[in-house]
């Protein structure tokens, strides 16, 4: 039976008081940290950068959780791994060509992290079967990304389940994530086609209950 874990997303907490959010997360005993890196290019959003991650890195328990949606990931993936990030996931589409996702997943694994791909919700999941090998972790979006706090889409789920069945006949270690719009019935939804990660955000900061509804995503 598959460990489901949760990976709170930082983008949906109190900036003002990140050290009482992390802590409640731990709390929570999660097993990561999600940081959503955006650099107002590749996404029409700007959100925090390395600073915040190496503040932050070491500073807590869980697993830096570190996804770049930025149009240079071959620059900055191997920086975000030396400033603490455990895993870097980065995007397919982000590249010109698999000789760059190639060239960028060898650089953050050099650079001492591990390594996720992502792909948006019009990107079929296909792209991602050569590469799952070396992955150690594919990061499905069930919204567009860029912004927190929207309807999950449930043109995800079959991805899930393609991915899950390869990975499962190979016996890929990859993980398999998911993040847009999860809360209780659709982290349902994701753990039955075989999510392994919950990335969730707004459904769990700003809560009193919090270690409830982390319970709640888990039990799936």
């Amino acid at each position: 039976m598959r460990k489901i874990d949760v990976s709170p997303s930082l983008l949906a907490a109190d900036f003002l008081h990140l050290e009482k959010e992390i802590a409640h997360c731990e709390k929570a005993h999660v097993g990561y940290l999600h940081f959503d890196v955006m650099d107002g290019h590749f996404v029409p959003n700007i959100s925090f950068g390395l600073p915040v991650l190496k503040s932050l890195a070491r500073r807590h328990s869980l697993i830096n959780d570190v996804h770049i949606m930025i149009s240079d990931p071959l620059t900055y993936g191997p920086q975000f791994a030396k400033a603490g990030a455990d895993i870097v996931t980065f995007h397919y589409e982000a590249l010109k060509n698999d000789a760059e996702r190639w060239d960028v997943i060898h650089a953050i694994k050099k650079a001492g992290a591990k390594v996720g791909m992502s792909v948006k919700p019009q990107t079929e999941a296909n792209v991602l079967i050569d590469f799952l090998p070396q992955l150690d972790l594919v990061l499905i979006m069930s919204v567009e990304p860029g912004f927190g706090g929207q309807s999950f889409m449930p043109s995800s789920l079959p991805k899930i389940v393609f991915i899950r069945d390869i990975i499962d006949r190979h016996g890929y270690p990859t993980l398999i994530e998911v993040d847009g719009g999860i809360q209780e019935d659709t982290a349902k939804l994701c753990v039955r086609a075989g999510v392994d990660i919950l990335v969730a955000g707004s459904y769990l900061f700003g809560h009193d209950d919090f270690n409830e509804r982390v319970t709640a995503l888990r039990l799936g």
